[in-house]
């Protein structure tokens, strides 16, 4: 096949930025779409042009790192699928592929495509470690769990921290990120010790971060390669909630004890 690149180039973060037509050949159907960038990227320095630079790590969809808009859509049109498992078999020959990086706020962008996602990072810092003694590793029913729970937790702790929600939202709102990984907590025993602490600082450091709000247009869930359903954001809401009001319950107890 052969396809037109409308590539996103920024040199730096200070850097403007211009999107670039770059033509690419040869490219065969079994490729990924990185692999197609690849081939791509070895004729530029066969030029001497600047490659393209874009984050990747696995290339098997567990690290989340292959993050890019793909025709206005994050990691591309295939649901449930990351860049690095998106085929070129998906195009057509001679198609006009648009390219480029996150685009938010609390996203720079460092060059070409690679953006700054230590944001994400931060807020997982804030959350902390749950305190519960583990020790060896305790026989499967030593805590019963109910199925659901222990499904709905599962389902949460899939989240790759790709940042393909931000991307999508209109708000750049990271509420499906930070909902996937307080609710793996919040689902299970071990992580309720620290539910309140957890979910308050999370959302604190969310806000620090510049990421806007949910406003309940879902496209966080449509392109969540891992698929992710926006009603962990519900769940999220309500540990909000609770850790809200013992906070509130708390200082109210605290002021009757100094009257």
């Amino acid at each position: 096949m052969k396809l037109t690149l409308h590539v996103w180039r920024q040199k730096s973060r200070d850097d403007k930025g211009r999107l670039e037509i770059i033509e690419a050949n040869n490219v065969s159907t079994h490729m990924s779409f990185l692999e197609m960038l690849d081939v791509v990227n070895e004729d530029l320095i066969a030029k001497g042009i600047d490659p393209i630079h874009f984050d990747h790590d696995c290339r098997e969809g567990i690290c989340g790192m292959c993050s890019m808009v793909i025709n206005g859509v994050a990691h591309g049109h295939q649901k449930g699928t990351t860049v690095c498992q998106l085929h070129m078999r998906y195009f057509n020959d001679g198609d006009h592929i648009f390219i480029e990086p996150w685009r938010a706020k609390a996203f720079p962008i460092l060059k070409d495509l690679v953006v700054d996602r230590s944001a994400l990072d931060r807020i997982m810092r804030a959350g902390g470690f749950i305190s519960v003694r583990t020790g060896g590793a305790p026989d499967g029913n030593a805590i019963p769990i109910p199925k659901d729970d222990a499904e709905k937790s599962m389902d949460a702790a899939a989240c790759i921290g790709c940042g393909a929600c931000v991307a999508a939202c209109p708000n750049a709102s990271a509420m499906l990120f930070v909902a996937a990984k307080v609710s793996q907590f919040a689902y299970l025993p071990q992580g309720r010790v620290e539910r309140e602490k957890r979910v308050s600082a999370m959302v604190a450091q969310m806000d620090a971060e510049g990421f806007g709000s949910c406003t309940n247009h879902y496209e966080c869930e449509a392109v969540c390669p891992k698929e992710i359903p926006a009603s962990m954001i519900a769940k999220m809401n309500r540990e909000y909630c609770r850790a809200l009001k013992k906070e509130t319950c708390g200082e109210s107890a605290k002021s009757w004890a100094g009257a």
